[in-house]
């Protein structure tokens, strides 16, 4: 069943199948809205987006927001910044909504709840978000239920539930808790797959003086950290050992299935590149020159038959 809002004079359908029996449609100005504070799960102009864009181009809004009344006389997201963001960019002046009167916990559960099984959420998303609800549901359980979602623990540990939510193990929801300390540069190589999940974990108990240090030992190295030495790391740090020097030798060992790896050390490469460029962009230069001499020999090959 659809029922209809407008925008800019014309009728588009919208899905109800979340509403609630006292619940109901409603239009909101966007500048009324806000997103949602310390929301962990970024909204970026990527494929998707452009996707979502031409859905939203042809089709309207077919899944209204949620939000909840602030004081101010503004509305907070709970689910939809991506669609926002998407009506925004094509001049939508008013969204769909649902309001719904949550407290400051219980929206942080709806919020992380309602985004969750996105099809496609970074690493970094998913940590935040799980401490953010682990948090929440820790300071509901040690208060009188005032809000519209009860958690009963039970006698259950808080990461339990959030295993049972997301459909993970509480361990693995622990082990994602825990890559929110790893610094933000080491939070975005997670999120690009320069870094392994396994990895990232271990490196996540050092210092943070110490994850500084494995930047600069993995720029001069050019290297990622495997496994297994993520983990010589982990307990180097817990020793008291681990210096800059020690993580460049540890990352500097060629690693099981890369003896035929080809490698160039910094001041090898530097005489070619500008001081500013970082490694991707080194990278990124080096691939395209290899391309245009490729198709360069291509063609060369080709003029000669």
């Amino acid at each position: 069943m659809h029922e209809m809002c407008r925008k800019e004079g014309v009728l588009m359908p919208v899905n109800v199948n979340e509403i609630e029996p006292d619940e109901k449609i409603v239009e909101i100005e966007m500048e009324r809205l806000r997103e949602f504070r310390n929301h962990p799960f970024k909204v970026k102009a990527d494929a998707q987006m452009l996707q979502l864009i031409e859905s939203i181009s042809k089709y309207g809004i077919l899944n209204p927001l949620i939000v909840r009344p602030l004081p101010e006389g503004v509305y907070e997201i709970i689910a939809g910044h991506r669609r926002k963001y998407a009506a925004q960019h094509l001049g939508f002046r008013k969204m769909p909504v649902i309001i719904r009167v949550l407290r400051d916990d219980d929206a942080v559960i709806n919020m992380v709840d309602s985004n969750l099984f996105r099809e496609t959420i970074r690493p970094s998303e998913k940590a935040f978000a799980y401490k953010m609800k682990y948090e929440a549901i820790k300071r509901k359980s040690g208060r009188k239920n005032g809000g519209q979602i009860d958690y009963h623990l039970l006698g259950r540990r808080t990461i339990d539930i959030i295993g049972e939510d997301s459909g993970e193990s509480a361990k693995q929801v622990q082990r994602f808790m825990k890559l929110t300390e790893l610094i933000p540069e080491l939070q975005e190589m997670l999120d690009e797959g320069a870094i392994a999940f396994n990895p990232a974990y271990e490196i996540a108990f050092l210092t943070e003086e110490e994850q500084n240090n494995l930047i600069k030992a993995m720029d001069y190295t050019q290297a990622m950290p495997s496994l297994s030495q993520a983990q010589r790391l982990k307990r180097l740090s817990r020793e008291g050992k681990l210096t800059l020097g020690k993580m460049k030798e540890i990352l500097a060992e060629v690693k099981k299935g890369e003896i035929h790896r080809v490698m160039f050390k910094n001041e090898q490469l530097y005489q070619y590149f500008p001081r500013n460029y970082t490694p991707e962009q080194m990278k990124n230069k080096i691939l395209e020159v290899l391309e245009a001499w490729q198709a360069d020999t291509s063609d060369n090959k080709e003029e000669e038959k």
